[in-house]
């Protein structure tokens, strides 16, 4: 069963962002100095998280579990972002091939 979290909407501060995910907030600080996330900031400086960075946390703690270290994680995430951009454009262009 899938649960939505509201998609890019930035809904969640950083306490309820680790109570849904289980990683604590210095360690989404973290992820966030490594590149690996970037949360929507309120005018006032504080982050606000959405649905899309719940389902990239769980990917990053995912693949921190396979043995993956920070550096590799973010190797991994941009190659599979890589990758969906591709799938995207040969779709694009499949249907622009069709009559």
């Amino acid at each position: 069963m899938s649960t939505d979290f509201g998609g890019d909407r930035a809904l969640y501060g950083i306490s309820v962002m680790s109570d849904l995910t289980g990683v604590h907030p210095q360690t989404l600080r973290t992820y966030e100095a490594k590149g690996l996330l970037e949360p929507h900031r309120t005018q006032g400086g504080t982050r606000r998280y959405s649905g899309n960075d719940v389902e990239r946390i769980r990917r990053i703690t995912e693949l921190l579990s396979s043995g993956l270290n920070l550096e590799g994680v973010q190797q991994v995430l941009r190659l599979e972002a890589e990758a969906g951009r591709l799938r995207d454009e040969i779709a694009e262009l499949r249907s622009s091939d069709s009559p």
